[in-house]
């Protein structure tokens, strides 16, 4: 198990991580999670969850932009990162997105960690933590299981944003 920095440090290295030559600082993620946050504001706009996701290539060009859409599509595995991954495989043709990057507005749950996992995407960007249901940082942290492959994990990019996002979805629902 990887040793987790405190939440204010916002990036947890994991053991045997591939650090990228490429050296990107917090700034590099915002203008990407500002579109993921546009995905996310659609899919409120929609009644779905506030979640929004990109697939980056090696090169930071946009592969795929989705959002969560379970209630429209009837489908509870339509979260926005799988719907992301499956779309960057389709456009891709390929299985597997090596060397890609996965920006989310929150911190993945356990099918989606999984997922992310499962299409050996190189690094996992999020924004606001999910202390009830992510499975990154939080609850099952899916990648620290030896058998999952390295992803570089980058947490809390425009986390008080991404945090209200979401806040201002639920707190409406919950009164």
């Amino acid at each position: 198990m990887g040793i987790l920095i405190p939440h204010y440090f916002s990036t947890y290295l994991l053991p045997f991580q591939d650090l990228s030559p490429m050296k990107l600082s917090k700034s590099t993620w915002q203008p990407f999670m500002i579109q993921a946050i546009r995905q996310a504001q659609i899919a409120a706009s929609q009644g779905e969850i506030p979640v929004g996701a990109l697939i980056l290539d090696h090169s930071l060009n946009i592969i795929s932009a989705q959002k969560n859409a379970t209630r429209r599509l009837h489908d509870p595995s339509a979260h926005a990162e799988i719907l992301a991954i499956r779309d960057a495989c389709s456009k891709l043709k390929k299985k597997r997105l090596d060397n890609t990057t996965i920006i989310v507005t929150l911190e993945p749950c356990v099918m989606c960690a999984a997922a992310i996992a499962e299409a050996h995407c190189k690094r996992l960007v999020f924004g606001a933590y999910d202390t009830k249901a992510g499975a990154v940082i939080h609850g099952a942290q899916v990648f620290s299981m030896p058998h999952k492959p390295n992803v570089e994990i980058i947490g809390g990019i425009m986390e008080k944003e991404n945090s209200l996002l979401i806040k201002s979805f639920f707190n409406p629902l919950r009164k």
